[in-house]
């Protein structure tokens, strides 16, 4: 891979090596190899373990991919009608065309980024991209226990049990939802803090209810929010990058949140 690794000689997991090219997290780089999208050297590779060198050739989608030598951390405020995901970037020349939420950053930055997470389509809020796989792979691992706050409004007024319903569990269509956090706001509006946050969970919920999420908005990662040092508010499609004590603090928490739960 030339530059790629710009390692020592021992050789590392190729879904290591795309993570730290900046291509995605590790999770996302093994499932861009299975789909049969990587080659090192010429030949193509979908065998999860595969190990290369720095001296390896590793293309992605046909294009060489590089060691990232410039680490980004970025906290986007995500406005509705994007999507988040790397495959729909790929496969998007085949499909109508759909707005990326990476294609807000693309005019500024010339690295590789992908989003840490997912916010749906019809969601709006605080999402974080990056090309660090090591930190990817750290923040939105499960046992990390990283907060994520949203506000909820519903078109209708919601029962007044149902925060304190969520935060017990709810089964719906076999699937177990349970949140850290809820509180009523409003009649219309909830407080809904999740830990791990499965598929579309806040919408399968409240939706069981025969209820319409009018708005769905995450406003907190962690201890990160949309509040800037001015006071200010970052701006909806606005983003803006962490700082070095920022980066570390939440590597810091996610690891301690990892301790806890051993």
């Amino acid at each position: 891979m030339q530059d790629n690794l710009n390692q020592n000689d021992s050789k590392i997991r190729l879904q290591v090596a795309l993570a730290h090219a900046g291509v995605a997290s590790r999770c996302a780089c093994e499932k861009i190899i299975t789909e049969g999208r990587v080659s090192v050297n010429g030949n193509l590779v979908t065998e999860l373990g595969t190990k290369v060198s720095k001296d390896d050739i590793i293309c992605v989608d046909g294009k060489q991919v590089f060691k990232e030598t410039n680490k980004r951390y970025i906290l986007l405020n995500k406005p509705i009608g994007y999507v988040c995901s790397l495959s729909e970037e790929k496969e998007r020349n085949n499909e109508p065309a759909r707005n990326l939420a990476i294609d807000l950053l693309k005019p500024y930055y010339s690295e590789r980024l992908y989003n840490v997470g997912r916010l749906d389509m019809y969601s709006s809020g605080l999402i974080l991209f990056t090309n660090d796989g090591n930190f990817a792979a750290v923040v939105s691992h499960p046992s990390a226990q990283l907060e994520k706050e949203y506000i909820v409004e519903t078109s209708t007024s919601y029962p007044r049990f149902l925060p304190e319903k969520f935060m017990k569990g709810i089964r719906v269509d076999g699937v177990f939802y349970k949140c850290k956090f809820a509180e009523n706001i409003s009649s219309r509006k909830m407080r809904v803090v999740l830990i791990e946050g499965k598929n579309r969970e806040i919408r399968r919920v409240i939706e069981s209810f025969d209820l319409r999420i009018k708005s769905l908005t995450r406003i907190r990662i962690g201890f990160l929010s949309a509040e800037l040092k001015n006071g200010e508010m970052l701006k909806v499609g606005a983003f803006r990058e962490l700082t070095e004590k920022e980066v570390a603090d939440i590597l810091k928490l996610c690891n301690q949140n990892k301790e806890r739960t051993i």
